[in-house]
């Protein structure tokens, strides 16, 4: 997200739904450890989760990961990696709180 952030503005990119109107005021690793904690997902999850990200960020070429959208995509490929790996999950409007 850092280094999209400093080198993003050199090529044209794409606004999506994922992004915010500002960088929010929590780190990345702060923001983790909050899904971390409130989520209950296995480790497992988070593997998917950077899989997904991983991804996206080869198939979308045009929409860098970057502050203004990390965090959405974080809270997103979390869930959706929860729903795919384990048994027991939270409902959408959880994961938007914890988000």
């Amino acid at each position: 997200a850092e280094s999209n952030d400093l080198y993003g503005g050199s090529r044209h990119q794409k606004v999506s739904v994922f992004h915010g109107l500002t960088p929010p005021a929590i780190s990345i690793q702060c923001y983790l450890e909050r899904i971390f904690k409130y989520a209950n997902c296995s480790p497992s999850c988070f593997v998917v989760a950077y899989v997904y990200l991983d991804r996206f960020s080869q198939r979308q070429p045009l929409l860098p990961i970057n502050s203004y959208n990390v965090h959405r995509l974080l809270i997103t490929s979390v869930m959706v990696a929860a729903k795919f790996m384990d048994d027991l999950y939270y409902n959408n409007a959880y994961y938007a709180k914890i988000g």
